[in-house]
């Protein structure tokens, strides 16, 4: 079991199901989702500040961080 497993386990299914009452938990498991994600994103975007660090180690996860973080933004586009 990985780490997204792990969460959809704890949080649950968020796609609406057309049935009032699933939908009403699903949409609560969708903002808690979403509170989760705003929360990683801000961690990400953290460490996308260290891409041009001069340290090797810190600017390889700053590179991956912004790589991430330029997907996301192409995906949106």
């Amino acid at each position: 079991m990985n780490n997204y497993d792990v969460i959809k386990k704890l949080i649950g299914d968020i796609e609406p199901a057309g049935l009032s009452d699933v939908d009403k938990k699903r949409y609560e498991n969708l903002k808690e989702t979403i509170h989760l994600t705003h929360k990683l994103l801000i961690d990400i975007m953290d460490v996308s500040r260290c891409k041009n660090n001069l340290q090797a180690s810190m600017k390889k996860a700053g590179i991956a961080a912004d790589n991430f973080l330029k997907e996301l933004e192409d995906y949106h586009s």
